[in-house]
């Protein structure tokens, strides 16, 4: 590996770097990794760096299209290591790579499955070990999604040890044992051990883990993060916003066309594309109309619901080409925030939960700095009640001039 050569312009990930203690380091061949990612504070004891991706649309707002290509070539790569056999399942971590597993499973023609932390019955959970919300659960509308003969795709934004990935493999072949499993992230971090003990769990199971990344590399530890970093870790969050609101709110509920689910919580495959897709135009055409006269427009997705505010963005982006169209999602993952464009996270929403989980933990909503926007969409599903996100649409409505709330109803995400 060699260090990260210097340059002109500041990444968004130096001030990490400089008070965390760590440095970011490429793997022979690969491009520089902070091509696609930089790194912040998170509050946990367990890891307190975050590597932040700036193409994944979830805590850095990007043009769906760039999320699309980089999806696709990550799924382009799964194609290869997968040598004509085909995936009939790609499973994405949730929250963050719900979306992506979806653009992966796009690419492969393939049904998408993401994990979920949202509370209800499980067919499957693993744990998460370095995360601040460790369980997930798989709760696919048809168990035989996962009572495979054939390999099995796994998709997550960003490896640093992989003991997730193969947590999840343990369980999955526990269940329906698999010739082989590939595994897709944008960029794999993982230390030399690491990679030796996935190979291991490979042939304890007798089985294939083959892992492809867009770009690799690996944060390492060289010192312990200095005074700055530990009073932000140990401050208080920042509270929920008090600015004065400014913008005009609208809002519209879509009723979602019956057996066609809206997003990959209980599977979502090639036999409900049409029906999908269909839905996407009408939204779309919906929520352009009420976005009309706007120069940027931000979409908003909630937590897990990441690919169909992506696919409506899409649309807006290309059926609108006048627009600047945007799109990343809220998250449960509480991060420092600091302004400074040698970090990667330098605005942040606070505001309770909405989604009918009871675990008293605040949201959040990234890099979305006042006036950035001239409309945000936010997007909504059944899991929000009607005339719910009371906290999330006031705190919105601080830093854009309209506000349009979609409301998906007659689906689970």
């Amino acid at each position: 590996m060699t260090p990260r050569p210097p340059v002109e312009t500041v990444w968004s990930g130096d001030w990490v770097c400089a008070h965390a203690g760590v440095e970011l380091v490429s793997r022979e061949g690969s491009a520089p990794v902070e091509e696609l990612v930089g790194l912040a504070v998170r509050r946990n004891p367990r890891r307190v760096h975050l590597v932040v991706s700036t193409v994944l649309a979830k805590h850095v707002p990007v043009a769906p299209s760039v999320a699309r290509r980089h999806g696709s070539d990550l799924g382009g790569l799964v194609e290869d290591a997968l040598d004509g056999a085909r995936a009939e399942l790609v499973l994405g971590y949730a929250e963050t790579a719900t979306g992506l597993g979806h653009l992966v499973a796009d690419r492969l023609a393939a049904t998408a499955l993401h994990s979920t932390r949202r509370p209800g019955w499980s067919a499957l959970s693993f744990e998460e070990e370095h995360s601040h919300a460790t369980t997930h659960r798989l709760q696919p509308r048809d168990l035989g999604l996962l009572d495979g003969r054939g390999p099995l795709v796994l998709v997550d934004d960003e490896l640093t040890t992989g003991r997730t990935i193969l947590n999840t493999v343990r369980e999955l072949h526990a269940i329906s044992p698999r010739p082989a499993y590939v595994v897709a992230a944008l960029v794999d971090l993982r230390p030399d051990a690491a990679r030796a003990t996935a190979a291991e769990v490979a042939a304890e199971l007798g089985t294939s883990i083959t892992f492809v990344a867009l770009l690799e590399g690996e944060v390492r530890t060289v010192r312990e993060p200095d005074h700055e970093v530990r009073a932000a870790v140990a401050a208080d969050p920042a509270p929920a916003t008090s600015a004065p609101e400014r913008a005009v709110e609208v809002a519209t509920t879509y009723r979602w066309p019956a057996g066609v689910p809206d997003g990959g919580r209980h599977g979502l495959g090639p036999a409900d594309a049409d029906g999908f897709e269909t839905a996407v135009v009408e939204l779309g055409e919906e929520v352009g109309r009420l976005v009309a006269g706007s120069g940027s427009v931000h979409v908003l997705g909630t937590e897990e619901l990441m690919y169909l505010p992506h696919r409506l963005a899409e649309h807006l982006e290309a059926t609108r080409p006048a627009l600047a169209v945007t799109v990343s999602s809220t998250t449960r993952s509480p991060v420092v925030v600091r302004d400074d464009p040698a970090y990667a996270v330098r605005h942040g929403l606070t505001f309770p939960a909405h989604d009918g989980a009871q675990d008293g933990r605040p949201r959040f909503a990234y890099n979305l700095e006042p006036g950035r926007f001239d409309t945000i969409v936010l997007v909504l599903d059944e899991a929000t009640p009607v005339d719910g996100a009371v906290e999330l649409r006031a705190a919105l409505r601080t830093i854009t001039d309209r506000l349009v709330v979609v409301r998906v109803a007659g689906a689970g995400a």
